[in-house]
C-alpha cells in the first residue's frame, strides 16, 4: 500500500478479538501491514470506541490497563483529532447520506487525513462518501464477470 488508509474501530477490535478467526487474521494482517508501511491512520474517536468496547463487551474484555497500553501505542501513529469544522461536515454528510453522525465523523476524519480508502464493515462496501472509498476487508474480493464486478 502506498496511499494512507483509514481503519475504523471494528478493524482494530477484530485485530484483538479471536472470536472469529477469519476476521481476526484479516484485521490483524491489515493493522500490521499498514503500521509497517506507514499508511495506518485512525482518529481519536476510533481509539475511544476501541477502549470502550475492549474493556466491557463480548469475550474480548481486556483489562483496562492492557487496553490503555494499546491505546497509547496507537497514539504513536497518525491520529486525526476532530475539530468544529469536521463536526459540521459530518452533520451535513449524515443528513445527506443517511448515515449515523458517528459513521459520518469517521468518513470526514478519513477525508481530512487525505485517506482515499476507509476500511470498515459498518458502511456499504464499494460506496464513496466525501471522496473516500469504503472497503470491507472481510468480504471476498469482487469476481470479474463479462457484466462487470460481482461478489460470488
Amino acid at each position: 500500500m502506498s496511499d494512507r488508509v483509514f481503519l475504523d474501530t471494528n478493524i482494530l477490535i477484530y485485530a484483538f478479538d479471536r472470536t472469529d478467526p477469519a476476521k481476526h487474521a484479516t484485521a490483524r494482517r491489515l493493522v500490521e501491514e499498514t503500521v509497517a508501511d506507514g499508511t495506518f491512520t485512525i482518529s481519536l474517536q476510533v481509539l475511544q470506541e476501541f477502549y470502550s468496547v475492549c474493556t466491557r463487551k463480548l469475550d474480548l474484555r481486556l483489562r483496562k490497563e492492557k487496553a490503555a497500553v494499546i491505546v497509547a501505542e496507537f497514539l504513536h501513529h497518525r491520529v486525526v483529532e476532530p475539530n468544529s469544522g469536521m463536526l459540521l461536515k459530518a452533520v451535513d454528510l449524515s443528513r445527506t447520506s443517511m448515515i449515523s453522525l458517528y459513521d459520518a465523523m469517521i468518513v470526514v476524519a478519513a477525508a481530512s487525513a487525505a485517506c482515499p480508502t476507509l476500511f470498515t464493515e459498518d458502511l456499504s462496501a464499494g460506496s464513496s462518501l466525501a471522496g473516500v472509498r469504503v472497503v470491507n476487508p472481510f468480504l471476498p474480493p469482487p469476481q470479474l464477470t463479462p457484466k462487470g464486478p460481482s461478489h460470488a
